[in-house]
């Protein structure tokens, strides 16, 4: 009888991570975006009303201007003389402490995400060989990089700049090794970044195999 119940638990427990799994990105992508949502809609909102007392509010104006503000960002973007005023505000806040470190990280990781190519992020997806038998998977980021390279090396001694991501965070290691320890991997990069982002569980169609010379 115990044999049954601890085969029914189990079960059950594998049939609930199951369902974990699926539900909870879900759950917290749509929980993410409702906060956002609610957040533009509260702070926008509020300022629409107290900026047009005299204007019928509708629920929903304030998440509509906040959308308008993005896209109006964007335009200017395209402007030099906002592209120069936006140069002078990083300046500015990259000279205050513990401000610098919180805008400057936010900055990076707005600036890759909003890429419209992956292609223009990373160049090719490699392994790195740090020993005989150990292999970092990372991302082309410096093609060549000679001034590194030592005296009398040859040309596949010469550095590339390779980006290697940590698991289950934002972060990483940007290193600069031999071409010689190089082996390029016939793995697209969004499969890759999947794949080292999740420790190697969700693989998508990562095969890991090295193209043919």
């Amino acid at each position: 009888m115990k044999k049954i119940i601890r085969q029914g638990v189990a079960k059950l427990s594998g049939i609930f991570l199951r369902g974990l799994a699926i539900t909870l990105p879900l759950t917290l992508t749509v929980a993410l975006l409702y906060w956002l949502a609610m957040l533009a809609e509260e702070s926008l909102g509020g300022l629409i009303r107290f900026l047009f007392p005299d204007v019928q509010y509708w629920p929903g104006m304030g998440l509509i201007a906040a959308l308008a503000i993005v896209l109006l960002a964007g335009v200017l973007m395209s402007v030099w003389f906002t592209r120069r005023a936006m140069f002078f505000v990083d300046r500015l806040l990259d000279r205050i402490p513990l401000v610098k470190s919180i805008y400057g990280s936010l900055r990076d990781i707005a600036m890759f995400l909003s890429k419209k190519d992956s292609k223009s992020r990373f160049k090719k997806v490699v392994a790195v060989r740090f020993a005989e038998e150990i292999r970092l998977i990372g991302f082309v980021t410096v093609e060549d990089f000679t001034g590194l390279a030592a005296d009398g090396k040859g040309k596949d001694q010469a550095p590339i700049g390779v980006y290697l991501p940590m698991s289950y965070q934002i972060g990483g290691y940007m290193v600069f090794v031999p071409k010689a320890l190089i082996e390029p991997l016939d793995m697209p990069v969004e499969d890759a970044t999947r794949f080292i982002l999740t420790a190697g569980v969700s693989g998508g169609k990562a095969n890991g195999k090295t193209p043919a010379a």
